[in-house]
C-alpha cells in the first residue's frame, strides 16, 4: 500500500505527577525536513527527537510539538535566599531609600539574577522528560502513519483511475494510427491523379511510394506508443506493490514525467485531429497524476 505524506498523530501520559503530551503533523515536500518545538528547559532534546523522527518518516515536512505540565511540588524552583537578602540589602542602602517608604515588589525580586534555582534533580528530570518524549514521539508517528495509509489507499485507487484513462486512450490512438497512413494514402493519390489527368502526365507509382514511406515515417508513433504502455505498466506495478522499505513518491513522478514526454512527443509528430484530441486527454491524465504523486512518500 502506498502512503500519503500528509497525517496527523499525538500521544499524551502521566508519570510520576508530569504530564506529557505530543503532536506529529506532516505535509508533502520532496524530501525530509522537521521542525522541533519543545519548552525552553528541554531544547537540548531537539536534536535526538529529530533523529526519532527521521528514522519513522522519510519525507514530508514534519512539526513536532513536545509539552510538559508538572503538577508536582518537584516542579518548584529553589528560592536562593541569600541572593534574595543581598538584593534587598542594596535597595535599603541605596540613598534614596532612606528618604522615604519603599514598596519591595516580590515577582520583580523573584525575577532577578541568581535568586530563582532550578530543582536540585533538574538533570534527573530531563532523563524522565527525554525517554517519555521519544516514547510518545514513537506512538503519536505510528498514529499518523496509519492516517497516511488511509489516505495512501484513496490516492491509489485515483492514480488506477488516471492511469486506466490513459491507457483507454492509447488503445483508441494505437487503433487509429495506421488508418490515418492509409487515409494520407488515398488523398495523396486523388490529388495525383487529378493532376496528372488535368496536364496528361504519368505519375511513376514509385514516387507515390517514396512520398508515402517518407510521411509514415515522420508520422510513425508505435515506438511511443510501446513507451508509453511499458511506463503505464511500471506505473501500475509500483502503485500496486506499495512502499515496502522506500519511499516510491520520487520514482512515480520520474515514471509520470516520462509519461508526459512520450504524449508531447506523439501530439508533435501526428497530424490528425482525432489522435490528436486522444492525446489531448491523455496529457491532461498525466498532469493529475503528476499533482497526485506529490503527496505520496
Amino acid at each position: 500500500m502506498i502512503r500519503s505524506m500528509t497525517g496527523y498523530g499525538e500521544a499524551a501520559a502521566e508519570i510520576d505527577g508530569v504530564h506529557y503530551f505530543v503532536e506529529v503533523r506532516s505535509l508533502n515536500a520532496r524530501y525530509f525536513k522537521a521542525t522541533v518545538r519543545l519548552p525552553d528547559e528541554f531544547q537540548g532534546l531537539e536534536a535526538e527527537l529529530d533523529s526519532v523522527l527521521r528514522g519513522l518518516l522519510r519525507r514530508g515536512t514534519v512539526t513536532f510539538t513536545g509539552k510538559c505540565t508538572d503538577t508536582s511540588e518537584s516542579a518548584a524552583w529553589e528560592i536562593n535566599h541569600k541572593a534574595l537578602e543581598r538584593y534587598i540589602e542594596q535597595v535599603m542602602e541605596a540613598p534614596s531609600a532612606s528618604h522615604q517608604n519603599v514598596t519591595l515588589d516580590a515577582a520583580g525580586l523573584l525575577a532577578l539574577p541568581g535568586v530563582l534555582q532550578p530543582p536540585p534533580d533538574e538533570e534527573n528530570r530531563v532523563a524522565r522528560a527525554r525517554k517519555a518524549f521519544v516514547e510518545l514521539t514513537q506512538t503519536a508517528c505510528d498514529r499518523l502513519l496509519k492516517m497516511r495509509l488511509r489516505e495512501g489507499e484513496a490516492l491509489r485507487d485515483e492514480l488506477h483511475v488516471q492511469r486506466q484513462a490513459i491507457a483507454d486512450r492509447l488503445d483508441q490512438v494505437a487503433a487509429r494510427a495506421p488508418e490515418v497512413v492509409v487515409e494520407y494514402q488515398r488523398r495523396l493519390r486523388e490529388r495525383i491523379m487529378a493532376l496528372v489527368s488535368a496536364v496528361e502526365v504519368k505519375a511513376e507509382p514509385i514516387d507515390l511510394i517514396h512520398e508515402i514511406a517518407v510521411y509514415a515515417e515522420k508520422t510513425d508513433i508505435n515506438e511511443e506508443i510501446a513507451r508509453l504502455r511499458a511506463h503505464l505498466d511500471q506505473f501500475r506495478e509500483l502503485i500496486d506493490q506499495g512502499q515496502g522499505e522506500d519511499a516510491i513518491g520520487r520514482t512515480l513522478d520520474f515514471v509520470a514525467q516520462e509519461m508526459l514526454r512520450e504524449g508531447n512527443t506523439m501530439a508533435s509528430k501526428s497530424p490528425d485531429a482525432e489522435i490528436s484530441r486522444h492525446i489531448v486527454e491523455i496529457k491532461g491524465a498525466i498532469d493529475r497524476i503528476k499533482e497526485q504523486v506529490q503527496n505520496v512518500e
